[in-house]
C-alpha cells in the first residue's frame, strides 16, 4: 500500500534559537482566530521571496512546546524537512492563547477538534493575505489530536481551500458516528499497533469516506517522532484496562511515512 502511494502519488521579530538547516529560523506570528482572541503561530520559510507552497501543522494533545518552551522535536523535524524541500510551514499554537497546557489526560476537554478546525481555517485566511504564500497550494498535516482536527477540516465545506490533508494517528471512532466524507485529498497514517487511537476505525473511515489509509505494522502512536524512546504513559481514551498507552518512534515506519508525505505533497 505504501509503495503504491509513493508511486501514485501580523509578523513579530521574535525568532527561536533553533534554526532549520538552510532555511530561516522560526518566526513568531499572530493572526486573528475565528473566535475571540488572536492565535499564535511559528513560521518557517525557505530562503527567498516565494511564493511558496505552504504546509499548516497542527500539534497534538500535549501542545506545541517542550517543557523548556521550545517547539517540539517532531514539529521541528518536519518543518526542517519541508522547508528544505521548498515549502513554507506554519505551526499553529491552539493551546497557548487559550491558557491550555495539555489535554492528553482530560476526558472533558475545553477545546475539541471541531473548535481547532476553525483555527486551521483562520490560518488559511491569514496565509491568503501573505505574499510569500502560494494560496492555491496550501496543505495541512495534523498529529494525534491535531490529526483528529485534520479529519474535521477534511469534512468541512471549506475543505477545498486545502490541496492535501494528512492526518497522523487521529482518533476516528467519533468520526464513524458522522456522515464523514473527505472533501479534498485526504490521507490517514496510522500505526497498526496503536493502543491509543486504534487503526481499525480509521481504516473503516477511510474506506467509507473516500480517504487513503496507510497502515504501518508494529508501529505505535508518535511513530514519526525523530527520537522518542518507546514507553508507556497515562492517557485519556486509552484502549487498555490500565489506562496506559504506548508511544514512541519507529524508524522504519517513520522513513516510509516521510517518503509518502513528500509524494503526496508533490501531487497536483
Amino acid at each position: 500500500m505504501i509503495g503504491n502511494l509513493l508511486r501514485s502519488l501580523r509578523l513579530a521579530p521574535l525568532v527561536l534559537a533553533a534554526t532549520l538547516g538552510g532555511a530561516r529560523a522560526f518566526e513568531k506570528v499572530s493572526f486573528p482566530s475565528r473566535d475571540a482572541q488572536d492565535l499564535i503561530g511559528w513560521l518557517a520559510r525557505p530562503e527567498g521571496a516565494g511564493p511558496f507552497p505552504v504546509v499548516i501543522g497542527l500539534h497534538g494533545c500535549a501542545g506545541l512546546y517542550t517543557r523548556s518552551g521550545e517547539v517540539g522535536a517532531r514539529e521541528t523535524d518536519w518543518s526542517q524537512r519541508l522547508t528544505q524541500a521548498g515549502y513554507a510551514v506554519l505551526l499553529v499554537d491552539s493551546f497557548g492563547p487559550r491558557g491550555i497546557k495539555a489535554l492528553c489526560t482530560e476526558r472533558e476537554r475545553s477545546l475539541t477538534p471541531a473548535g481547532r478546525a476553525r483555527d486551521a481555517f483562520a490560518a488559511v485566511d491569514w496565509l491568503n493575505r501573505q505574499s510569500f504564500a502560494a494560496s492555491q497550494r496550501i496543505s495541512l498535516i495534523g498529529w494525534s489530536n491535531g490529526g483528529s482536527t485534520a479529519l474535521r477540516v477534511a469534512d468541512s465545506p471549506e475543505a477545498k481551500r486545502l490541496r492535501h490533508v494528512i492526518a497522523f494517528y487521529p482518533g476516528c471512532r467519533v468520526m464513524l458516528k458522522r456522515d464523514w466524507r473527505a472533501r479534498t485529498d485526504t490521507a490517514i497514517f496510522q500505526g497498526l499497533a496503536d493502543d491509543w487511537t486504534p487503526a481499525a476505525p480509521c481504516e473503516e473511515l477511510a474506506q467509507r469516506g473516500g480517504a487513503r489509509f496507510v497502515g504501518f505494522p508494529g508501529a505505535y502512536h508518535d511513530f514519526d517522532h525523530p527520537g522518542l524512546p518507546l514507553r508507556e504513559r497515562k492517557a485519556a481514551y486509552s484502549q487498555r484496562p490500565d489506562g496506559m498507552v504506548t508511544i514512541g518512534s519507529d524508524p522504519k515506519a517513520r522513513a516510509e511515512a516521510i517518503g509518502a508525505v513528500m509524494a503526496i505533497l508533490k501531487t497536483p
